[in-house]
């Protein structure tokens, strides 16, 4: 079979069908009871978005699996490749940016209609929107494909004269080159400025679609993530230390159950006026302000409800339950730790190999490569789980923000009460910032990615688009993404301690 590896092949598809399992069991646990039994078709793009962002994500270790099989080779088209990554690649980002701005879109609209219109006026409405959308993104696109839809490579012509082998040549001793001498003899180093041309070549549509989805989840990966990188780990410590420390007794739960209620009762009412005034169609900027409030306040309710739920355990399980919510804020603390532990790798190895020329050291990359000499796998799935971390980190970053940025809606996920438009929001976002988690590993692992299908949309025709080139050359979003992980460092050590206070202020109007 040469190079093929079958054993790839079939690991492929049992991943693929495991991910695919392990998505239709997060939508039965965390949809809302609302939804059972009906919404199918949000349902499917939920749980086939959440698929193709994952395996996205897998592709890079498969790619770099799939290269495995040409190491022996003498150059890259030397060998027969397992499976077309290139084209995988390129299709499964269509298919990325098909949801994110279409399919998605329309879901959320549908779902959100009026309830009480028919199935086909709903299917209408929804239409309109997204074929309006898909008018407006094709324009700019073909314009912007016209106009900029070039890649300039910065290439050295060198040439030089023949000499004769020598007889006494020792092929085991490090000399550069045949008639020359030092380390730099024959390289490029020494060539005159003159050498140096720019190459243009006009790249592929769909290399270009990639290029500007990369762009857009880069903006929200470097806001999202920076945040995310401290925020997931530190964020779980600071759940420890804020963690109940003993069972309160009867006489103060009736008492913090009495304040809850009014606090509810005060939420009910201040929802209940916000629904009044968009019934009589004077709805403004002072109407949304009220109803993130709300939002807000409400997120924080349910909270303190199951924060005093597990202050004061009730029925005959009552000490299990106790029992089990001190086991589950020690997982949070040693999860915490270890995720923090791999936080400061990632920042650290940003650092040294992407924002320092030349990289001090080629770090992570080269732990990946001798966990492969320990275990063949060991590498790749030490690989495969920092590219995750990542994702990880950008979810805990948009889970943050969400509640605080004045531009986001709030799409919280919660068990067995998540709706179908928060489920559509939330796969959308992971799907736009998946792209720009795997351009970012493709180049902050490209020492060990290298020669990947990857590396080469990622790297060679990305980093050289005209237009975008420069963002990439000047590391403006490793850049970004370190400032921002460092002020949530500092905001946590000054302010994340300490438990959130209801504010209880709602701007009605009268």
């Amino acid at each position: 079979m040469g190079d093929f590896n079958l054993a790839l092949v079939i690991v492929a598809v049992v991943v693929c069908v495991l991910v695919l399992l392990f998505n239709v069991y997060l939508l039965i646990n965390y949809q809302h009871p609302d939804d059972a039994n009906q919404a199918y078709f949000p349902k499917f793009v939920v749980v086939f978005g959440l698929s193709i962002a994952a395996i996205s994500i897998l592709m890079l270790p498969a790619d770099v699996a799939n290269r495995q099989a040409c190491r022996h080779a003498i150059y890259n088209g030397a060998c027969s490749l397992t499976l077309p990554m290139k084209e995988l690649w390129l299709a499964v980002y269509i298919v990325d940016a098909v949801l994110v701005f279409f399919v998605i879109p329309f879901s959320m609209f549908y779902y959100e209609g009026d309830q009480d219109k028919s199935v086909g006026k709903r299917v209408k409405s929804a239409l309109i929107w997204v074929v309006t959308t898909a008018i407006v993104c094709a324009l700019l696109l073909g314009i912007l494909y016209g106009l900029a839809g070039k890649v300039d490579f910065t290439v050295r012509h060198l040439s030089s004269a023949t000499t004769n082998f020598p007889s006494n040549w020792d092929f085991t001793s490090a000399q550069p080159c045949i008639g020359g001498s030092g380390a730099r003899a024959c390289s490029a180093y020494t060539a005159n400025a003159s050498s140096e041309k720019t190459w243009t070549m006009r790249t592929t549509f769909p290399e270009y679609v990639v290029a500007l989805a990369t762009i857009v989840g880069s903006v929200l990966f470097s806001i999202f993530g920076g945040v995310g990188i401290a925020s997931l780990p530190l964020g779980l410590i600071a759940a420890f230390l804020r963690r109940p420390k003993a069972v309160i007794t009867r006489s103060q739960y009736i008492k913090e159950a009495t304040e809850l209620g009014k606090r509810a009762r005060e939420v009910k009412k201040a929802a209940d006026s916000l629904r009044q005034e968009e019934k009589s169609g004077t709805k403004g900027r002072k109407w949304r302000k009220n109803v993130k409030a709300v939002e807000k306040e409400l997120l924080q309710l349910e909270e303190d409800v199951k924060l005093l739920e597990e202050m004061y355990p009730q029925g005959e399980k009552a000490e299990t339950s106790w029992a089990l919510t001190v086991l589950g804020y020690l997982a949070k603390l040693v999860l915490g730790i270890l995720g923090l532990i791999v936080s400061v790798a990632w920042i650290a190895h940003i650092v040294i190999y992407l924002l320092i020329d030349p990289p001090l050291s080629p770090f992570l990359n080269e732990v990946f490569i001798k966990l492969d000499d320990i275990w063949g796998l060991l590498g790749t799935a030490a690989f495969a789980f920092f590219c995750f971390y990542l994702l990880l980190a950008v979810i805990a970053g948009a889970m943050m923000l969400g509640l605080r940025l004045v531009f986001i809606t709030i799409h919280p996920m919660k068990w067995g009460a998540t709706l179908m438009n928060s489920f559509l929001f939330n796969v959308g976002l992971i799907l736009l910032c998946s792209i720009s988690v795997i351009q970012f590993c493709a180049t902050a692992f490209g020492y060990y990615a290298q020669a990947t299908a990857a590396q080469e949309i990622f790297s060679h025709t990305l980093e050289s688009l005209r237009g975008i080139k420069y963002l990439y050359k000047y590391n403006v979003f490793q850049i970004a993404f370190i400032v921002l992980a460092g002020l949530t460092f500092v905001y946590y050590i000054a302010f994340g301690w300490r438990r959130k206070k209801p504010s209880g202020k709602f701007q009605l109007s009268s």
